[in-house]
């Protein structure tokens, strides 16, 4: 017996489906169900929430779901040979688990679990091959604030050092302008390489996620325009940087009330917010 419930260990899963991990899938098992749970409960209560999973493979996450309350899981898996794994789970827990199978880069991930009306969270370990342009296409949900009400996502750390970077750290960037602008990212904890099989050659992170309900007013595309041009050449001053815009880099920082010597990397949200907007209304998009 596992310590959430009755289903085998996920070892023996593993073995009797052939889930070997597979690198071109960016697979890295995570098989302690005390850690799986743990993750399920970072992301905040999940009864009478649906929950949405990328990549649940074996499905110790996925269990762990469900054993903490989940009212229903939405997996979306990409590899065939996990969907029997899956339907194991699914009689265990009748009525409370959807198998997708499919790509999450070409789904409406978020409009498979918002179907039942319920409120949404989306919990993963997601393969690090696409965890990335999962999170950026889930911070530019239109309208906002999203469907989903929360997330606990998995990141190699370096990535979630990115993520949850705000002015003068090291890792500040786009990524953390785009996540800084729209919600509230803390770090949660650390999960070792020797979690995994196989083990991973770096860190994890699990990173947690509010939706802003009232972001600082700016339109996206501008938004990545300027952190573009900004963070493209990050040692320079934005005088130099933001030319490529093909504006007045001097005019730009003085509508945004910036100094045009700084550099990108001490520049805070709301001042790339500014720059976002008056680069608009440069353009006549204002």
């Amino acid at each position: 017996m596992s310590q959430i419930d009755d289903l085998p260990p996920l070892r023996d899963v593993i073995e009797r489906h052939g889930l070997q991990a597979m690198k071109s899938l960016g697979q890295n098992f995570l098989l302690d169900l005390n850690l799986t749970s743990r993750i399920a409960r970072s992301a905040g209560a999940l009864a009478g929430h649906t929950v949405v999973e990328i990549g649940p493979g074996p499905g110790g996450l996925t269990r762990a779901l469900l054993a903490n309350g989940a009212e229903h899981v939405v997996a979306i898996e990409r590899d065939h040979r996990a969907i029997a794994a899956l339907a194991e789970i699914q009689a265990a827990y009748p009525g409370r688990l959807t198998v997708v199978e499919g790509d999450a880069l070409s789904l409406d991930t978020v409009a498979l679990g918002a179907g039942d009306g319920r409120p949404l969270r989306i919990i993963a370990n997601l393969p690090y091959n696409i965890a990335t342009p999962l999170l950026i296409g889930w911070l530019s949900a239109e309208p906002w604030p999203p469907r989903w009400a929360s997330m606990a996502l998995m990141f190699q750390k370096e990535v979630a050092d990115r993520i949850t970077a705000r002015e003068a750290d090291d890792a500040y960037g786009r990524l953390g302008v785009l996540t800084g602008w729209r919600t509230r990212a803390t770090q949660m904890f650390d999960i070792s390489p020797k979690a995994f099989v196989p083990p991973p050659k770096v860190t994890s992170t699990v990173v947690h996620f509010e939706p802003r309900p009232e972001p600082l007013a700016c339109r996206q595309g501008a938004l990545e325009a300027v952190t573009l041009a900004a963070f493209g050449q990050r040692r320079k001053m934005l005088r130099q940087s933001l030319k490529s815009l093909g504006v007045d880099p001097q005019a730009l920082c003085d509508a945004a009330g910036l100094d045009p010597t700084v550099r990108a990397e001490v520049v805070p949200v709301a001042g790339f917010v500014a720059l976002a907007n008056a680069f608009d209304a440069m353009k006549g998009r204002g």
